[in-house]
């Protein structure tokens, strides 16, 4: 994605695996603080099976899960509404934050996450083409369409950061990716405005939730986002090298061109799918990673694994504050992640790193 002479970002966003592990201390550490975060998630998994506009006790939560009886209420509540938002937010936070790390790392932009590379914005309009024109309504029949316009969003992104002289910057990728998403979002609401019943089916999922899911749409899409994540997590060391530079990765004899391809296939698949499964849910992706390496530091083989438990932490603990804040009715999960997100960006634009 970037020229032999034209890395995508200066010396001074290069993320040194070399240089130490901040934060968490010794390597050592590192294994113990995932396990750490792991008993978080379950911690976080089980509030959100007991919070909501019926209070459930854990024991009753605990029961639905290993002693289920269908005649208790408070069971089958569990089982059949929580359990499903439940694993819905996990299994999508953990493929959001995996995703945005993997993005910032082929691009080298701090900046880059699936929904301001326009990738998000692709498989939304792409879905809204697919219920207009198609009247496709399940997620495992418009995640196809969900793929293909993650795909070309992200390819038009590109042609747009790469033209004129220099090749790509990380500016170039963010204000390219700002253009393409305001443009393809523009086309979403004609769509919508053109017709009602489009607007009927859509304006729920457009919001991002992972309310009143069926995990048989989940059985279509999890192999999509877990599969994708699984892959991911193998790049580890290549996007090390990646961090030290362009030239010097290929130094190493590392087909750079070739390692962002994968990365970019490997965003869009997860995306698309995560995007299909709960719609569009912005921040997760751009906030996971740095709020990792600012605790771990930066080496990426640890990092990817990091990103996906903390997305899931996320991503399932603003779905809880969702049925909180406006009790008894609910927030949607993408509106909490977007209030919450807007300041972390507007924080990250601000930092002296970038304004270099």
């Amino acid at each position: 994605m970037a020229g032999s002479h034209s890395p995508m970002a200066s010396p001074a966003h290069v993320i040194h695996p070399t240089s130490g592990t901040r934060g968490i201390g010794s390597r050592s550490l590192l294994p113990i603080g995932l396990i750490v975060l792991i008993g978080i998630l379950l911690v976080v998994g089980m509030l959100s099976l007991r919070i909501g506009s019926l209070s459930i006790t854990t024991a009753d939560a605990w029961n639905a899960l290993f002693h289920y009886n269908p005649d208790v209420y408070e069971q089958l509540v569990v089982r059949t509404l929580r359990l499903p938002r439940t694993i819905y937010a996990i299994v999508v936070g953990a493929g959001l934050g995996l995703s945005g790390t993997i993005a910032q790392a082929i691009t080298r932009n701090p900046l880059a996450d699936p929904s301001i590379l326009g990738v998000s914005s692709g498989a939304t309009l792409a879905v809204v083409v697919a219920v207009f024109f198609f009247n496709l309504t399940a997620p495992y029949q418009y995640v196809w369409f969900a793929f293909a316009g993650a795909l070309l969003a992200a390819l038009l992104v590109f042609i747009m950061s790469t033209a004129g002289k220099g090749g790509a910057s990380p500016a170039k990728v963010a204000l390219a990716g700002i253009v393409v998403s305001a443009m393809l979002s523009a086309w979403t609401s004609a769509l919508l405005l053109l017709d009602r019943e489009t607007m009927d089916v859509v304006r729920f999922w457009l919001a991002g939730s992972v309310a009143g899911r069926n995990l048989d749409t989940l059985y279509w899409l999890a192999p999509f986002i877990l599969g994708g994540s699984a892959i991911g997590l193998l790049l580890g060391h290549q996007l090390n090298v990646l961090s030290l530079g362009d030239e010097t990765a290929r130094a190493l004899g590392m087909q750079t061109s070739r390692l962002r391809a994968i990365g970019l296939i490997l965003v869009v698949v997860i995306t698309g799918a995560a995007v299909a499964a709960a719609g569009p849910i912005a921040f997760i992706g751009l906030a996971t990673p740095h709020l990792v390496r600012s605790i771990i530091g930066p080496d990426y083989r640890w990092v990817l694994p990091y990103s996906m438990v903390v997305g899931a932490i996320l991503l399932t603990s603003a779905d809880v504050i969702g049925r909180v804040v406006a009790r008894p009715a609910e927030v949607h999960v993408g509106i909490v992640t977007a209030v919450v997100g807007a300041p972390v960006l507007i924080a990250i634009a601000r930092r002296r790193t970038l304004a270099s």
